[in-house]
């Protein structure tokens, strides 16, 4: 794949004083210039795993257009057919100077020539329809670009962004028209603006524009001031410099920021590039590693910053009564029908025009007073401030979360923070979190120190969070149930720290709110099928009318006659009281929704949809979906189960490579225990106690142990303690680190458990170090040391298949698969266990270990066995929905066999469809 780099500034214009070493390194695509388009890297939510929460910050990179894509634009039509351009990269050595009036030069400064067209205006895929002979000047000014077209993944969403300043002229005429017409041009501009916008609006460069126009694949507009602040710092505080070139004394200045606000999203003018860029992948070229990100702010560099970020807040701007009241009101239904109601009115029809206008003012105020309170709701629930010790000027200072800004470094173990205010990273101590919020998951997550390794893997830009750095990052909403100073630092004021890197509507939480906010429209039969019908009745009510016409004139009825009864038979034929009928069946269902806590944020939504008649407006009525769902998707742990797992037993491996019998408890063995009769083999037993007892992810707040429910029934299982030890700090040496330490129950605790090592001291296990569970791997290990002793011991558990692959052939039992199907078709869950011991094992080696030369050449121990029952009302929900004909679909990470068991039992039906993934299974009915 080809890189598409940026040219470079100095090439750009006589402003830049960087050096010619970046033009050379510039490699430029061989494709039609059509088929650049902005890419912003960002997708909504996928998965609640914590490595895999995604970010919400989109930034842009040059893509090629998609051969399969089928987005077309009303207004902003491409045109079909584009030039080859022979020799593009002989054009961009020619065409990479812009117009740069809104930077400062710095002291040195070069010379270049700009030709007399921009490359990326030439084929500019915006206003090429209905358009005079002077289209070519709409499409680009001189050497100015006038549009551009970007594509957000965050949003799965592609818009076009052109320029326009106000015509004196089309003002007037737009005034005028909608004066004298008595608001019928009104109600139709409304209605339609791409014709206000033709009307009134002149294009205009984006260097340039009062305001513009965006348009997405929706045939949606939106229309957006471009605001000017006066900034005057250098652009690399504004948009992410290369940093292979980045040279801090070539960095110009900006004079002035001007930007617009596109659903809660800021896109500043980029005066290098000629364009609008989201500024949420942005970093701060001083990030080089986790010391030097503690430094914090001064004054300047906040207000700075603050002044392109904003501020840290997820404020959503509410509509006023009489907004909502126009929204509702001049919807084209509602003008159809006090039409109606007039020419009842003229007709003498008052009594069913008073009942129908009763009911519409019933309706419509129904409908705002609902859709008031629920973006009241909506808002507290989004909006969150505290007070916080953030490093400002080399001093700690309180102030409100709503002042923070990227870079800012604050006090994280703060006992007042009940809630991370931001994304942030965590420079030191630790802490556990509940991600819930984000992946509806209630296991708390534990998160330690960044460091200088981790930090190389920081994009901001990237969907989603790297897995190696999402154990240093905080997401933005999450609670915080533990946080803690750094353990093994002798100063006595040494506090936990966390550097701000994205706030406000940038954040995750901001990316999950704007999502509520903006859905994507959905195309559904229901209503496809609804307007259809409406559309062959006005059809007919057109065909009436003019049949009626003609034959009420050659009757020779008077003229207020014939008008009054041929307009009356299109009322017929499509009733004005729809929209209130349909408004009055809304509420009923949104009041007992609410009932059950359950809130709509658009319970109706008008939609601008595009015929080959023209535009029309349709009623979106979200709740109406709802009604016409006829399939449902389950997760199966946590849902149709219950939340926790019981331990069924043990299946242990001798050294004759067969399972024993299941143990319904473990204890410590030794030479003279029962177990070792049946086992005949203390260190595998003994190994399998001390895998359940270490390997896991637990931590203890308040003496209760918090975790993922399976680890912590499995270390419950075993009867041990357990006790957290500290995180690893760059202050801390590593003599000071205390591990977590497992220790059995005082009765077990003997000298013959461990007389290998011949030590004369209560049985300990520290955990020298922890591999997390990875969802692609399917497993999660531990590096153990007993103490006293100079080895240490790897021990692994996961999923039967994962852990198999990594263990000794010679090790693995003949029947491994038999027993394993036996167990996972009763529908329960199996856990494969597996260690290896390694002599002289330094601490020091311990931590530089990789995880692949730690998972592997291992033995293997057994299987624990897990239950997980189903809910108590689970099947007679399954049941119910089964009934009203709506199809369940069970989604599990878990055994085939275990999935296919448990939907086997809640369906009343034989047939199971199974679609596999590396790491998900679907089930569901045929």
């Amino acid at each position: 794949m080809e890189r598409d780099v940026q040219p470079p500034l100095e090439a750009r214009s006589p402003m830049f004083p960087i050096g010619t070493d970046r033009r050379r390194n510039s490699i430029r695509s061989s494709y039609s210039v059509v088929s650049d388009v902005e890419m912003a890297r960002n997708e909504i939510y996928d998965g609640p795993i914590s490595e895999s929460i995604p970010s919400s910050i989109v930034s842009f990179s040059h893509r090629r257009n998609r051969k399969d894509s089928t987005t077309s634009f009303t207004y902003f039509q491409e045109d079909q057919d584009h030039p080859d351009w022979p020799n593009e990269a002989a054009i961009d050595a020619e065409s990479d100077v812009d117009n740069l009036s809104d930077i400062e030069p710095n002291e040195s400064i070069r010379s270049s020539k700009r030709p007399s067209f921009s490359r990326d205006s030439v084929q500019d895929p915006l206003l090429r329809r209905s358009l005079s002979a002077s289209s070519h000047d709409y499409c680009h000014r001189g050497d100015q670009r006038v549009s551009q077209k970007v594509h957000i993944v965050s949003e799965d969403l592609t818009i076009v962004i052109a320029g326009f300043s106000t015509s004196p002229t089309g003002l007037l005429l737009y005034y005028l028209s909608c004066l004298l017409s008595l608001g019928v041009f009104y109600l139709l501009f409304r209605w339609f603006p791409k014709y206000r916008v033709r009307l009134m609006g002149m294009p205009t460069p984006l260097q340039s524009c009062q305001w513009v126009v965006i348009e997405d694949q929706w045939n949606q507009l939106d229309i957006h001031t471009v605001h000017t602040e006066i900034y005057g710092r250098p652009l690399s505080t504004v948009f992410s410099p290369n940093y292979e070139f980045y040279d801090e004394d070539n960095d110009p200045t900006i004079s002035q920021l001007r930007y617009i606000d596109y659903r809660y999203l800021r896109l500043i003018y980029h005066p290098a590039d000629d364009k609008f860029c989201l500024i949420g992948g942005w970093k701060d070229p001083s990030w080089k590693n986790a010391k030097g990100m503690r430094a914090g702010l001064d004054a300047d560099d906040r207000d700075s910053r603050e002044q392109v970020f904003g501020k840290n807040l997820i404020d959503i701007q509410q509509k006023t009564a009489i907004q909502l009241l126009m929204d509702e009101a001049f919807h084209p239904f509602y003008i159809f029908q006090l039409a109606s109601l007039v020419l009842w009115s003229l007709d003498q029809y008052y009594y069913y025009a008073v009942c129908i206008f009763l009911i519409s003012v019933i309706s419509i105020s129904a409908t705002i007073i609902e859709t008031k309170a629920t973006m009241n709701r909506l808002r507290d629930i989004s909006l969150f401030e505290c007070d916080i010790r953030v490093l400002r000027n080399g001093f700690w200072r309180s102030v409100p979360s709503r002042e923070l800004v990227p870079g800012d470094v604050y006090e994280f173990s703060d006992p007042s923070l009940n809630h991370v205010p931001c994304d942030c990273i965590l420079l030191s101590g630790d802490c556990i979190v509940n991600e819930s919020m984000l992946t509806g998951e209630s296991v708390p997550v534990s998160k330690v120190p960044l460091t200088d390794d981790a930090l190389k893997y920081l994009n901001l830009s990237a969907p989603s969070i790297h897995p190696a750095l999402a154990r240093h990052f905080l997401f933005s909403g999450t609670k915080v149930i533990r946080a803690r100073r750094p353990q093994g630092v002798d100063d006595d004021e040494a506090i936990a720290l966390a550097v701000v890197v994205r706030t406000g509507f940038l954040t995750t939480k901001g990316a999950l709110v704007r999502s509520m906010l903006f859905p994507k429209p959905s195309g559904f039969s229901f209503y496809r099928d609804s307007f259809r019908y409406i559309s062959v009745m006005a059809i007919i009510a057109i065909l009436g009318f003019v049949a009626s016409f003609i034959n009420f004139i050659r009757l020779g009825l008077s003229w207020h006659l014939i008008i009054v009864r041929a307009l009356d038979l299109i009322t017929i034929v499509v009733p004005p009281a729809l929209p209130a009928t349909l408004s009055i069946g809304t509420n009923f269902a949104l009041s007992r929704l609410k009932a059950h806590k359950i809130y709509c944020i658009s319970p109706q939504r008008y939609e601008h949809i595009p015929s080959f008649e023209g535009d029309y407006v349709k009623l979106f009525n979200r709740v109406n979906v709802g009604g016409k769902l006829d399939v449902i998707c389950f997760d199966k742990t946590g849902t149709l189960t219950e939340d926790g797992l019981d331990v069924l037993g043990v299946r242990i491996v001798d050294h004759n490579r067969r399972f024993s019998d299941l143990l319904p408890k473990l204890c410590l063995a030794s030479p003279t225990s029962s177990y070792t009769d049946s086992i005949r083999d203390m260190s595998r037993y003994n190994n399998t106690l001390y895998t359940m007892a270490t390997c896991h992810s637990l931590r203890v707040v308040d003496g209760e142990l918090l975790g993922d429910p399976l680890d912590v029934k499995m270390f419950q299982f075993t009867g041990w303690s357990f006790e957290e030890g500290g995180s690893h700090t760059e202050e801390a040496d590593s003599e000071t680190i205390l591990p977590s330490i497992a220790r059995p129950p005082l009765s077990e605790n003997h000298p013959s458990a461990y007389q290998r090592h011949k030590i004369e001291a209560p049985l300990e296990l520290g955990i020298l170090r922890t591999f997390e569970f990875v969802s692609h791997l399917r497993r999660a290990s531990v590096i153990v040391r007993q103490y006293g002793d100079t080895g240490a011991s790897t021990f692994v558990k996961g999923a039967p298949e994962s852990v198999k692959a990594i263990c000794l052939p010679s090790s693995l039992p003949h029947d491994f698969d038999e027993l394993l199907s036996n167990y996972t078709h009763k529908g329960y869950r199996v856990i494969a266990c597996a260690a290896k011991y390694e002599p002289k094992l330094s601490w020091m080696r311990v931590q530089k270990m990789a995880r692949a030369d730690a998972e592997c050449d291992l033995e293997f121990l057994g299987f624990i066995i897990f239950e997980n029952k189903l809910k108590p009302n689970t099947a007679e929900t399954v049941a119910e929905l089964n009934k009203a004909g709506i199809r369940n679909i069970m989604c599990t990470g878990d055994n085939i066999l275990t999935a296919t068991n448990n939907a086997s039992f809640l369906a009343s039906y034989k047939a199971i469809l199974l679609i596999t993934c590396p790491t998900t299974v679907f089930a569901g009915k045929v």
